[in-house]
């Protein structure tokens, strides 16, 4: 069996969205502070989860600066650091029941623990983004993100960005793997189906039995007998029934008579003799047994 495609897709876009949280995680550029007063144009300070870095451009980077400011100890900071790492091993726990769920190395893919997978990965890309949400919302605001005075200028940093990217995918892609429920659920339906006794189920508007009348049908060409309808034989009972009134008077067959006298000829010719018989002669006017 082919791996379906929600399987495939979710596969694909979340390991994309893991990295990019990762990197997001670990890097210092969640907020980019320059513009400071007595220094050099061109200093840009960088500000993460874990560590802060100064860059010049005729330096290098300089990382591990001090926190003057208690930047560390605001509270979008902390929030930012427990969700994204629970993200982090949130995701993990999700591509491992994917992995077990998906079994590209078997024929039949685990559809259930697949969807599962699929909810766990969800979850996680919701984790990263809410600390990277409610973070972007307070940037500017340095009493809430400690940063110098004007004209010192905050920015959003790559690494904020990074991690909006990586929820997005983990948000797909987990969404497309939860889509694996729908063969799971649909099978167990049928399962249920077949068990009607132990899963009756519900009626519904669609489901109601209505009792319409059963219309009558013509008789069949059986029941006809010498021209005449005759009763079913579950209706032979009902059909013999005394009848009501008397009978008719019936008259007797009329025959046709004949005024003449046919046998005429036949008593003549007995009373002839046999001599008439050979002549084979009749003197009556019909025709005797001779002439036939």
């Amino acid at each position: 069996m082919r791996t379906p495609v929600v399987m495939t897709l979710g596969m694909v876009l979340t390991p994309c969205g893991l990295l990019l949280n990762l990197t997001g995680t670990l890097t210092p550029g969640w907020r980019l502070v320059k513009g400071f007063l007595n220094q050099p144009v061109d200093v840009v300070l960088y500000q993460g989860l874990w560590d802060m870095c100064r860059e010049q451009s005729s330096r290098e980077r300089e990382c591990g600066q001090p926190d003057e400011l208690g930047y560390f100890a605001a509270e979008p900071v902390h929030v930012a650091r427990g969700l994204m790492v629970t993200s982090l091993a949130a995701t993990a726990l999700g591509l491992l029941l994917a992995s077990l769920g998906v079994r590209c190395w078997q024929d039949e893919p685990h559809f259930a623990l697949a969807g599962l997978s699929g909810l766990v990965l969800f979850t996680s890309g919701l984790f990263s983004l809410i600390p990277v949400s409610w973070y972007n919302h307070f940037l500017d605001d340095r009493a809430v993100l400690p940063a110098p005075a004007s004209p010192v200028t905050v920015q959003v940093g790559y690494s904020l960005v990074l991690g909006y990217l990586g929820s997005c995918l983990l948000l797909l892609g987990g969404l497309s793997l939860a889509l694996s429920f729908a063969p799971w659920c649909e099978e167990r339906c049928r399962r249920c189906r077949k068990a009607s006794p132990r899963c009756p189920r519900r009626s519904s508007v669609s489901t109601v039995q209505v009792d319409w009348p059963e219309p009558a049908l013509p008789p069949a060409i059986k029941y006809y007998s010498g021209g005449q309808h005759q009763p079913r034989p579950a209706e032979l009972g009902a059909a013999r029934k005394p009848r009501a009134g008397f009978p008719m008077p019936r008259l007797p067959p009329k025959a046709y008579a004949n005024p003449a006298d046919v046998l005429h000829g036949e008593r003549a010719a007995d009373s002839g003799g046999a001599s008439l018989r050979s002549s084979g002669t009749c003197r009556g006017s019909l025709p005797c047994d001779s002439d036939l």
